[in-house]
């Protein structure tokens, strides 16, 4: 009898020998020594040592063991598990984990957040095709800077919401950030769509630069927070998609432009209706479960965890909810610790990234792609666009198929390879008096094959790799960070970009663009490490090896 049970003990602790390190394997003997008493209590008949055969005894104790295996199982793969990383951080590896199939329920929520995501890529595209008609009406036609004011305006108040979003949400809850976004997000949308001078255009875009500033931060957190484990991955694409289609959504826009010039005050209006169906939908909602549970509202948060993944899901995400902030022991980091030795190179990868998404010259096409097509002789420019945008959306579908397969960092090199080749021919096909009769078709060529490369990785990966590369008590300030240099970059490039090219001329611009993607390459070769399959403390590990 002792022998079986120092085999069934022997057989436990090798297959949980490779997890000592873990924060929770003390609380799993504590559990198994539990569960072996309670067993004993049942099974008096087995612990008191009477023999009532050995085919009983055997199917005893292999009931035994298979409980005590499922305690195990479970408290590793559905409690929040916390491993020690580098530097004392620890991370959040299971954040909630219904290990079932989800019921579905969460996809419609998704959607609505994902409103805040057309929003996005809507303002952002909005202006290509109508910046044009709308600088004739506000009569600023001939002045490139204002042009660019117009543009940029909405990317430095973008910047301020981004900053301001995560706090909102900490402080309000997701859906209630949600609804009060939409304010400036409607308010912003009628002030541009009836502006009759340069400065009701201008405050109307601050406004909607504040709100889809806003959206850039929560719309990716609410989703991660309210997805399950067995489809975060899937999900975590989508936001981008959104943003494509958003963007493609605002070329489309664009094509009763010919036979209607004063479309373009429509075409800003059309932005109110997902505002308002995100502010209606963000009512019906549920909250994050994770933030209700934060903020003490425990009934809410099981009412929440209901809704998204069915009623029997409850108590086990209750109880990882209840364990994930278990084990780390330091208080969140300051903005000045961003910049310390011990976190400063995985922080300057992640504004990296995103400073070489934008000024690899991606808002250059999607802001200007109308005026280059119409330069190179383009008879249709503002379809020639919308095809750019079909594009990024067909680009990015595929890129979240390859996303887990050929991994993160093999996706950006290709990606800015491809971007840095068809800038290159972009270039030349404005310089090579042999290519000159082909020019037109060149620069269409050219700048789909450009968006299409962007968005096989450059577009979505960084988004993706954030939260990955960044430890908890970094996370949410390093992101703010490197959100604003996207929005920063963003800014100089609309502010300028017209400026510079009347200059240089658009093939020098184009050449410039090229070379940052040779850069960027070289960057991501050397400094960006793999993720696909790694844990996160190998992934924190592998950025500070120093700590």
């Amino acid at each position: 009898m002792q022998a079986s049970t120092h085999l069934i003990k022997g057989n436990l602790e090798v297959k949980i020998s490779k997890r000592r390190d873990l924060p929770c394997f003390r609380e799993f003997k504590e559990r198994k020594s539990t569960l072996t008493r309670n067993l004993c209590i049942r099974r008096g008949s087995i612990c008191s040592g009477l023999t009532s055969g050995a085919v009983s005894m055997g199917a005893e104790l292999a009931r035994a063991r298979d409980n005590v295996e499922t305690v195990a199982r479970s408290l590793i793969k559905f409690r929040s598990v916390k491993a020690q990383a580098s530097g004392g951080d620890v991370e959040d590896l299971a954040p909630i984990n219904p290990h079932e199939t989800s019921t579905g329920t969460v996809l419609p929520f998704v959607g609505v957040a994902c409103l805040g995501a057309i929003l996005f890529g809507y303002h952002l595209g909005v202006v290509n095709g109508a910046l044009d008609y709308l600088s004739k009406d506000l009569g600023i036609a001939q002045n490139a800077v204002m042009q660019g004011w117009v543009v940029s305006t909405l990317l430095a108040a973008a910047a301020v919401g981004s900053f301001t979003g995560g706090a909102l949400a900490d402080k309000f809850g997701r859906t209630r950030t949600f609804q009060l976004d939409a304010i400036p997000l409607i308010i912003g949308a009628v002030l541009t769509a009836i502006a009759q001078n340069v400065q009701t255009m201008i405050i109307g875009r601050l406004l909607a630069g504040i709100g889809i500033g806003i959206t850039s931060a929560i719309v990716p957190l609410y989703i991660s927070e309210i997805s399950p484990t067995d489809i975060r991955g899937a999900l975590g694409s989508v936001n981008q998609l959104f943003i494509c289609i958003g963007i493609l959504a605002a070329l489309v826009a664009g094509l009763p432009l010919s036979r209607s010039p004063v479309w373009w005050r429509g075409m800003f209006g059309l932005a109110v209706i997902p505002s308002i169906l995100l502010a209606l939908g963000m009512t019906y909602s549920p909250e994050s479960p994770r933030w209700l549970f934060q903020q003490g509202k425990i009934s809410e948060a099981e009412k929440s965890i209901g809704t998204l993944y069915g009623k029997e899901r409850v108590p086990e995400v209750m109880y990882e909810l209840r364990t994930a902030g278990q084990g780390s022991t330091e208080p969140e980091a300051g903005w000045i610790d961003l910049f310390s030795k011990r976190y400063w190179k995985v922080v300057s990868v992640g504004a990296a990234l995103f400073f070489f998404q934008q000024f690899a010259g991606i808002n250059a096409v999607v802001y200007y792609s109308t005026a280059v097509f119409r330069s190179a002789g383009i008879a249709s420019d503002v379809a020639a666009s919308a095809l750019v945008g079909a594009s990024n959306v067909f680009g990015t579908v595929i890129a979240s198929s390859l996303m887990d397969r050929q991994g993160r960092k093999s996706l950006l090199i290709t990606s800015f390879s491809g971007m840095g080749a068809s800038m290159l021919l972009l270039s030349l096909s404005f310089t090579w008096k042999v290519l000159a009769p082909y020019s037109g078709i060149l620069a269409v060529v050219g700048t789909v094959l450009y968006v299409l490369s962007f968005s096989l990785g450059a577009g979505p990966v960084p988004a993706l790799l954030l939260p990955e590369i960044f430890a908890s008590r970094i996370r949410a300030k390093a992101v703010a960070l490197s959100l604003c240099m996207h929005w920063i970059s963003n800014f100089v490039i609309g502010l300028y970009f017209l400026s510079v090219v009347d200059k240089f001329g658009i093939s020098v611009v184009y050449l410039v663009f090229a070379a940052v993607c040779l850069l960027a390459v070289l960057f991501m070769a050397g400094n960006v490490v793999e993720t696909k399959g790694r844990s996160l403390e190998e992934i924190e590990l592998a950025l500070n090896p120093t700590t």
